[in-house]
């Protein structure tokens, strides 16, 4: 069932009924975007990514191995002896 209906302009514009825009959580200057589903053209707001999708992106070869107190310790003890060397 339709949850609102827009009419298509002469230039190809179309108005987001309110209930829309609220559903959407969109306002002026918002971005929207258009995808297709199979028959279906869905629109949703764009920029919207889960937490799962970030970490993927962040993350592409999946978790790094875990690592104790002890080993990180040791990690920045490392990092700070070589810096400081130099000098």
């Amino acid at each position: 069932m339709a949850i609102a209906h827009s009419k298509l302009t002469t230039h190809g514009q179309i108005s987001v009924p309110a209930e829309v825009r609220r559903k959407l959580g969109v306002g002026p200057g918002s971005v929207i975007e258009w995808t297709e589903e199979g028959e279906k053209v869905v629109v949703r707001r764009a920029g919207r990514y889960t937490f799962e999708e970030i970490h993927r992106a962040v993350f592409p070869k999946g978790p790094r191995k875990t690592r104790t107190i002890q080993e990180m310790k040791e990690g920045v003890r490392r990092r700070v002896r070589k810096r400081f060397a130099c000098r």
